[in-house]
Protein backbone atom coordinates (compact mmCIF):
# COMPACT_ATOMS: atom_id res chain seq x y z
CA UNK A 1 0.00 0.00 0.00
CA UNK A 2 1.08 3.65 -0.75
CA UNK A 3 -0.01 6.69 0.64
CA UNK A 4 -1.10 7.17 -3.44
CA UNK A 5 -3.59 4.37 -2.84
CA UNK A 6 -5.03 6.16 0.34
CA UNK A 7 -7.93 8.56 0.37
CA UNK A 8 -10.44 10.58 2.56
CA UNK A 9 -14.03 10.73 1.83
CA UNK A 10 -15.57 13.72 2.47
CA UNK A 11 -18.40 13.10 5.67
CA UNK A 12 -16.84 9.67 6.01
CA UNK A 13 -14.74 8.63 8.87
CA UNK A 14 -11.33 6.89 8.85
CA UNK A 15 -8.86 5.82 5.45
CA UNK A 16 -9.58 4.04 2.83
CA UNK A 17 -7.48 2.15 0.25
CA UNK A 18 -8.44 1.91 -3.27
CA UNK A 19 -8.60 -1.17 -4.21
CA UNK A 20 -9.96 -1.28 -8.02
CA UNK A 21 -11.88 1.25 -10.29
CA UNK A 22 -15.09 0.71 -11.62
CA UNK A 23 -17.24 2.57 -14.36
CA UNK A 24 -18.98 5.23 -12.21
CA UNK A 25 -16.01 4.82 -9.60
CA UNK A 26 -14.12 3.11 -7.36
CA UNK A 27 -14.06 0.17 -5.12
CA UNK A 28 -12.10 0.54 -1.54
CA UNK A 29 -11.92 -1.08 1.86
CA UNK A 30 -11.79 0.79 5.13
CA UNK A 31 -8.38 0.92 7.03
CA UNK A 32 -10.96 1.11 10.07
CA UNK A 33 -12.52 -2.31 9.89
CA UNK A 34 -11.56 -3.65 6.65
CA UNK A 35 -15.18 -3.42 5.21
CA UNK A 36 -15.50 -3.23 1.08
CA UNK A 37 -17.17 -0.08 -0.35
CA UNK A 38 -17.55 1.73 -3.61
CA UNK A 39 -17.12 5.46 -3.77
CA UNK A 40 -18.48 7.47 -6.65
CA UNK A 41 -16.96 9.91 -9.10
CA UNK A 42 -19.24 12.52 -7.64
CA UNK A 43 -18.33 11.82 -3.66
CA UNK A 44 -15.30 14.20 -2.73
CA UNK A 45 -11.96 12.51 -2.17
CA UNK A 46 -8.95 13.46 -0.93
CA UNK A 47 -5.68 11.04 -2.30
CA UNK A 48 -3.51 11.13 1.06
CA UNK A 49 -0.08 12.14 -1.83
CA UNK A 50 -2.06 14.97 -3.03
CA UNK A 51 -2.02 16.55 0.41
CA UNK A 52 0.35 19.05 1.69
CA UNK A 53 0.61 21.22 5.02
CA UNK A 54 1.56 24.85 4.77
CA UNK A 55 4.94 26.12 6.10
CA UNK A 56 5.65 30.06 6.00
CA UNK A 57 7.79 28.82 3.06
CA UNK A 58 6.21 26.40 0.88
CA UNK A 59 4.05 23.10 1.43
CA UNK A 60 5.36 20.03 2.93
CA UNK A 61 3.87 17.10 1.26
CA UNK A 62 1.37 15.22 3.93
CA UNK A 63 4.30 11.86 3.26
CA UNK A 64 6.71 14.03 4.83
CA UNK A 65 4.93 14.67 7.76
CA UNK A 66 4.45 11.47 8.45
CA UNK A 67 7.43 10.35 8.16
CA UNK A 68 8.43 13.09 10.86
CA UNK A 69 6.20 11.32 13.58
CA UNK A 70 7.06 8.37 12.51
CA UNK A 71 10.35 9.21 13.15
CA UNK A 72 9.50 11.24 16.45
CA UNK A 73 7.10 8.15 18.33
CA UNK A 74 9.83 5.39 16.75
CA UNK A 75 7.12 3.59 14.43
CA UNK A 76 4.26 3.51 17.25
CA UNK A 77 1.15 5.38 17.70
CA UNK A 78 1.49 9.10 18.10
CA UNK A 79 -0.53 11.19 20.98
CA UNK A 80 -4.26 11.10 20.49
CA UNK A 81 -6.20 13.29 17.78
CA UNK A 82 -8.08 13.88 21.51
CA UNK A 83 -5.57 15.41 23.48
CA UNK A 84 -5.60 18.85 24.51
CA UNK A 85 -4.97 21.47 21.69
CA UNK A 86 -1.74 22.50 23.56
CA UNK A 87 -0.05 18.86 23.43
CA UNK A 88 -1.22 18.40 19.57
CA UNK A 89 -0.11 21.96 18.49
CA UNK A 90 3.57 21.42 20.80
CA UNK A 91 4.11 17.93 19.06
CA UNK A 92 3.02 19.42 15.60
CA UNK A 93 5.73 22.05 15.83
CA UNK A 94 8.19 19.66 16.91
CA UNK A 95 7.56 17.13 13.72
CA UNK A 96 7.13 20.69 11.13
CA UNK A 97 8.87 23.52 12.88
CA UNK A 98 8.25 26.45 10.90
CA UNK A 99 4.35 25.27 9.71
CA UNK A 100 1.84 28.58 9.34
CA UNK A 101 0.16 28.55 12.62
CA UNK A 102 -2.27 31.10 10.93
CA UNK A 103 -3.42 28.76 7.65
CA UNK A 104 -3.17 25.48 9.67
CA UNK A 105 -5.56 25.36 12.13
CA UNK A 106 -5.60 22.91 15.51
CA UNK A 107 -8.25 20.75 13.45
CA UNK A 108 -6.00 19.84 10.89
CA UNK A 109 -3.81 18.70 13.20
CA UNK A 110 -6.05 16.54 14.74
CA UNK A 111 -6.96 15.28 11.35
CA UNK A 112 -3.55 14.48 10.60
CA UNK A 113 -2.70 12.35 13.53
CA UNK A 114 -5.53 10.79 13.69
CA UNK A 115 -4.73 9.48 10.35
CA UNK A 116 -1.17 8.80 11.41
CA UNK A 117 -2.52 6.51 14.01
CA UNK A 118 -4.83 4.84 11.81
CA UNK A 119 -2.02 3.68 9.21
CA UNK A 120 -0.03 2.74 12.04
CA UNK A 121 -2.64 0.31 13.39
CA UNK A 122 -3.32 -0.84 9.92
CA UNK A 123 0.18 -2.10 9.54
CA UNK A 124 1.07 0.88 6.70
CA UNK A 125 4.53 0.50 5.74
CA UNK A 126 5.86 4.03 5.96
CA UNK A 127 9.33 3.03 3.80
CA UNK A 128 6.54 3.34 0.86
CA UNK A 129 6.52 6.87 1.25
CA UNK A 130 10.19 7.24 0.85
CA UNK A 131 9.90 5.04 -2.20
CA UNK A 132 7.30 7.29 -3.40
CA UNK A 133 9.40 10.34 -2.70
CA UNK A 134 12.74 9.23 -4.57
CA UNK A 135 10.26 7.92 -7.90
CA UNK A 136 8.87 11.21 -7.62
CA UNK A 137 12.59 12.75 -7.58
CA UNK A 138 14.07 10.21 -10.48
CA UNK A 139 10.61 11.43 -12.66
CA UNK A 140 11.95 14.89 -12.14
CA UNK A 141 15.75 14.49 -13.14
CA UNK A 142 14.73 12.24 -16.11
CA UNK A 143 12.48 15.84 -17.18
CA UNK A 144 15.05 18.34 -17.45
Amino acid sequence: MSLTKVIAIAGKPGLYEILGQTKGGFITTSLIDGKKAPVKNTQNVSVLSDIGIYTYETEVPLGQVFLAINEKYEGKEAISHKAPNNELAAMFSEVLPDYDEERVYVSNIKKVVQWYNLLVTSGFDFETIKEDFKKLEEAENAAE
